[in-house]
């Protein structure tokens, strides 16, 4: 079966992107993770890499063009197999015309083909969809409404806010009018590109799917049932072990059916979906009244047990973020042979040039930290193995030095990149790791940017840690904590203010040796970080 690459929407303001590059042809087989096309918004460049396996079918776009965001892009499919619609401008133009004179015409007996979308239902309504964020994002959590059903939406308000395992986002509508219809609460996970609410003018009477579809088809139920046998004899009614979709739970929670024991299920593979609910709810009010009657009697033994306020612990489940930590975290130290070297060296210099900035107004907030990033961007461009991903035995050098530092926040640990950091000078590094940390910290963190880095820095020096074990973020080759200052005690008796440094490196990509050798030249150049600014 033939899967379609879609061009990414990677921002709320993001409508169109430019294709800059091709790097497969049409016919060339594509694996999962080759880089099929690279693109660029207004604000960064980014290469798409492929979630399907196959053979490049056709391309519907030329590098230089602009393509609108969730158009189709290209096909990705088994050899020889053939792709309807090809990319001719024209042949979508001259049937258009008669798909939509026709479907007026056969739009009442959808029961037994397609069932009517919310736009055909509602013409006059603007839908608010889920934005695809990233290539790997599926679903985000929909977290807050600001937003109710009946309240006035204007362009740029705030709708509601998501998240997804990297960021958190507040969705801004495109639309003006009221907010006519929710589809999902607070708390829900909702597949990207689902429709989240719906918006039209004040007084627009707003009609469900399923609900439109019902009233046209109230004095057809029986040759409903008549037209779906074999659908209601293969999967029969569900069972405890039946799977039932995420909307459909939400769908039954907001109409109020708690037995699914009664409905037939109509989706992939005998699961449950919000349509067989909603059909149920719909179809069956009777049946449910009486149970709803019976269930208070049978469950206030139940409900009266106070075994869960006594319980001593709470069950918690991972958010968005603490799930991709888990899953990366995991991957890394399987796949990944990780050697960690561990050295330190003489802060002096970085600790005086820290106490001449503070009595400085425009060096004020330059802190040891940044010192050790600003050290760290010029130092890896000497050691290419480790400003690079390794990808399925391909080693990707960068020619600059992105580098990502780890933020503690509330969500979890989040690593924002400072992109270019090579090029950049000691006043620059330390402002724009500021907004970024503050981007971070209040989850507007743009969701291409983690992605970018090369190469990560994990400080857990203000929390008094001597020395740690850092895991590296695949698919980077290496990750360097700094630790605490410490004093130790020189040949002549005297002390000095000693910084630990810890790299932990992918022993496939280089050896010991040029992870110490890394180590060397940069502590050589944090001692010296003085005169190393006059290069």
């Amino acid at each position: 079966m033939a899967n379609t690459v879609i061009m990414p929407k990677i921002g709320i303001t993001v409508e169109e992107c430019i294709l800059t590059t091709w790097h497969k042809k049409v016919g060339e087989h594509v694996s999962k993770g080759d880089i099929l096309f690279s693109y660029e918004t207004d604000k960064t460049a980014i290469d798409q890499e492929s979630e399907f396996e196959g053979t490049l079918l056709a391309t519907f776009y030329e590098e230089g063009d602009v393509v609108p965001c969730l158009k189709e892009v290209c096909v990705i499919g088994e050899p020889g197999e053939k792709v309807e619609g090809a990319p001719v401008a024209e042949e979508p133009a001259a049937p258009a015309p008669a798909e939509k004179k026709e479907e007026p015409a056969p739009a009442p007996a959808t029961p037994a083909g397609n069932a009517p979308t919310v736009a055909d239902l509602n013409p006059d309504v603007d839908i608010v969809i889920m934005p695809k964020i990233g290539i790997t994002v599926e679903e985000c959590i929909l977290t807050t409404w600001n937003k109710k059903v009946g309240d006035m939406v204007s362009k740029g308000d705030i709708l509601f806010s998501y998240e997804t395992d990297k960021t958190s986002i507040d969705q801004e509508s495109e639309f003006e009018g009221e907010l006519l219809d929710i589809f999902y609460e607070e708390g829900d996970v909702v597949p990207c590109l689902e429709p989240v609410c719906a918006i039209g003018k004040p007084g627009t009477k707003f009609v469900r799917p399923e609900a439109g579809a019902q009233a046209q088809e109230a004095p057809a139920a029986a040759e409903t049932a008549k037209a779906a046998p074999a659908e209601v004899k293969s999967t029969g009614k569900a069972s405890n072990d039946t799977p039932v979709s995420p909307r459909a739970k939400t769908f039954a929670k907001r109409l109020g059916v708690e037995d699914f024991s009664e409905i037939v299920p109509t989706g992939p593979e005998g699961r449950i979906i919000a349509k067989d609910v909603e059909k149920y709810a719909a179809t069956a009010p009777k049946k449910a009244e009486p149970v709803k009657a019976a269930a208070p009697a049978e469950v206030k033994p139940v409900a009266a047990a106070p075994a869960a306020p006594e319980a001593e612990y709470v069950d918690e489940p991972l958010n968005n973020v603490r799930k991709y930590i888990k899953n990366s975290m995991t991957q890394s130290l399987q796949n990944i042979p990780q050697l960690t070297l561990n050295t330190s060296f003489d802060a002096t210099v970085i600790m005086a040039l820290r106490a001449k900035f503070k009595a400085n107004e425009e060096f004020a907030g330059i802190t040891l930290n940044d010192m050790v990033v600003h050290a760290v961007a010029k130092v890896i461009l000497d050691f290419p193995m480790l400003n690079a991903h390794l990808n399925d035995g391909v080693l990707r050098k960068f020619k600059k030095a992105n580098i990502g530092v780890a933020v503690d926040t509330p969500r979890g640990l989040m690593v924002p990149t400072l992109v270019g950091a090579s090029d950049l000078s000691l006043l620059n590094v330390s402002k724009q790791l500021k907004e970024l940390i503050a981007l971070t910290k209040e989850g507007k963190l743009p969701p291409d940017n983690p992605r970018q880095a090369a190469f990560t820095i994990s400080n857990l020096g203000s929390m008094g840690i001597e020395s740690f074990t850092p895991v590296i973020n695949p698919p980077q080759t290496g990750i360097l904590g700094v630790d605490t200052i410490t004093y130790h005690i020189r040949k002549d008796g005297t002390t000095y203010p000693a910084m630990g440094l810890s790299l932990t490196m992918d022993h496939g990509a280089m050896d010991g040796a040029d992870g110490a050798r890394f180590l060397k030249a940069l502590v050589n150049y944090l001692e010296n970080f003085d005169m190393m600014q006059m290069k």
